[in-house]
C-alpha cells in the first residue's frame, strides 16, 4: 500500500517525534519513519493511529483514496510570498466527533460577520484544558454564553465577554463547554 504519511505530516508541520508522541499509545520516531518509507508494512491499525495523531482521516493517508487536498502555491512570510522549495499540500479539516460550530452574525472581538468557529466539546473534568481560550457555554432555556475562560474553580467558570467593557460572568456547573479550535473565514 502506498501511503502519504510523510506528505501529510510535513503539511501539518510535524516532526517524526511529534507524530510518535501523539500516537495512542506513543511509539518511536524510528517506527513512524519506517512506516513512512515503506520499510515496515502499514496495517490498518497503524494507519488509524497515525491518522489520529495527525488529525486527519485514515483515507487521507492512502494514495488513490478519496481525499481532498489543496496544493500549496506560495508560502507567506516576513519577506512576502515565495514559492515553496518542495511540493506541498494542505489537508482540509474534517469534522471530529463531538464538534459543534458557531456562526458569527455580527463582528465581535476578533471575529467577523460570516466567520465559522469550530469547537471541540469538553466534559466538566476536561474544562481546565480550555483556560485562556474562547469557549461556548450552554445556559438554561437554550441560551449560550461565548467568551474567554479566565478562571475555573470548584464548580464555577469565570467567563470574560469579548465585547469591549464587558463584565466578567460566572457560570456554575455547565454540563459541557465548547472550546474554539478552528476559525473558518471567507475573504
Amino acid at each position: 500500500m502506498i501511503t502519504r504519511i510523510r506528505e501529510v505530516r510535513r503539511a501539518r508541520g510535524m516532526t517524526l517525534d511529534d507524530v510518535a508522541r501523539r500516537c495512542d499509545p506513543p511509539t518511536t520516531p524510528q517506527t513512524i519513519g519506517r512506516l513512512e518509507t515503506g520499510t515496515r508494512t502499514v496495517s490498518v491499525g497503524w494507519l488509524n493511529r497515525i491518522a489520529n495523531a495527525l488529525g486527519v482521516e485514515a483515507q487521507d493517508l492512502v494514495e488513490g483514496g478519496e481525499t481532498a487536498e489543496l496544493k500549496v502555491a506560495a508560502i507567506l512570510g516576513p519577506g512576502g510570498a515565495t514559492a515553496p522549495r518542495k511540493a506541498a499540500i494542505v489537508v482540509p479539516p474534517h469534522v471530529g466527533d463531538g464538534q459543534v460550530a458557531i456562526v458569527v452574525a455580527r463582528s465581535l472581538g476578533d471575529y467577523r460577520s460570516g466567520d465559522e468557529i469550530w469547537c471541540d466539546t469538553l466534559a466538566p473534568e476536561d474544562f481546565a484544558r480550555a483556560l485562556n481560550r474562547d469557549v461556548l457555554v450552554p445556559r438554561p432555556v437554550g441560551r449560550f454564553m461565548f467568551g474567554r475562560l479566565i478562571n475555573r474553580d470548584e464548580q464555577k467558570l469565570q467567563i470574560l465577554p469579548l465585547e469591549a467593557g464587558g463584565r466578567q460572568q460566572v457560570v456554575a456547573n455547565p454540563p459541557w463547554l465548547g472550546v474554539a479550535v478552528k476559525l473558518v473565514r471567507s475573504l
